[in-house]
């Protein structure tokens, strides 16, 4: 386990393997370093990768009041780490924080966006999002996470047992940091049109053919929005993909080869 100290003071865990080109992996809500560890693992024969805690979670530090901003300053540690620049990934809501970090300047030399969760520019997660930050706010943290799970369209069985498991509720609040980075540059989790046009660099946008249709309708919208950008759909995938499966598209696309031809 190795540390970096972020801008506002704030220390940030990660952990550091393999050789090669640097990586740094994003998570997304209710995940710690953890979660990508095993892709990390996958990809460490010939990448740098680096697998952190997000702020607030694991054994990463947290400040008050939170800003979005902070969680770029995160990142832009980890870079420093890795020695300047890297590519990067990010899943779901990490994914959201990843272009938000793109489109702010850091240096990044490709950027992998795997299922946002932007919703259609004609819905609005407000109140939904809202009822979950009502229950952080009363400490009902397992209740916020079964309800959160629920938002995203999980079955009421499934949601009940992830909420349950151990240490899952600890990180309940920090959904209120995902919904923040989900906000960011366009209310209710829509599409950040302006945002998403400040990324410059080479970028590819995943969905699975088998996540809830609204994110492989967000990857195409997001694409039409990127200067330098490719979509893949993942045969038969959900919004948590295998390593095994998703390790080689990562590979093609960070080699600089054409995705179109794994």
């Amino acid at each position: 386990m190795e540390h970096v100290t972020s801008a506002d003071g704030t220390t940030i865990a990660y952990e550091r393997m393999g050789s090669g080109r640097p990586l740094v992996l994003v998570p997304g809500a209710l995940c710690d370093r953890n979660a990508l560890k095993p892709l990390a693992l996958a990809l460490a024969n010939e990448f740098d990768v680096i697998s952190y805690d997000r702020r607030g979670r694991g054994e990463s530090g947290d400040s008050t009041p939170y800003a979005v901003e902070r969680e770029v300053e995160d990142i832009a540690a980890l870079l420093t780490a890795l020695g300047g620049t890297a590519a990067v990934y990010g899943h779901s809501s990490g994914a959201g924080l990843t272009a938000i970090a793109a489109s702010s300047g850091l240096p990044f030399t490709k950027v992998v966006l795997h299922e946002p969760p932007y919703g259609p520019d004609d819905a609005d997660s407000s109140e939904d999002g809202g009822r979950v930050l009502e229950l952080l706010r009363e400490g009902r943290n397992q209740e916020a996470v079964q309800t959160f799970l629920l938002m995203t369209g999980m079955p009421m069985a499934a949601a009940v047992e992830i909420a349950g498991v151990p240490g899952t509720a600890e990180l309940g609040p920090t959904l209120a940091y995902d919904f923040a980075v989900m906000d960011y540059g366009a209310p209710g989790g829509r599409l950040p049109t302006e945002l998403l046009a400040k990324i410059n660099q080479p970028t590819l946008v995943l969905a699975g053919t088998a996540s809830p249709p609204f994110m492989v309708d967000a990857g195409y919208r997001v694409v039409k929005e990127l200067r330098a950008a490719a979509l893949i759909e993942l045969a038969d995938q959900n919004h948590v993909v295998p390593p095994e499966f998703l390790a080689p598209v990562l590979r093609t696309f960070l080699r600089g080869q054409d995705v179109s031809r794994r």
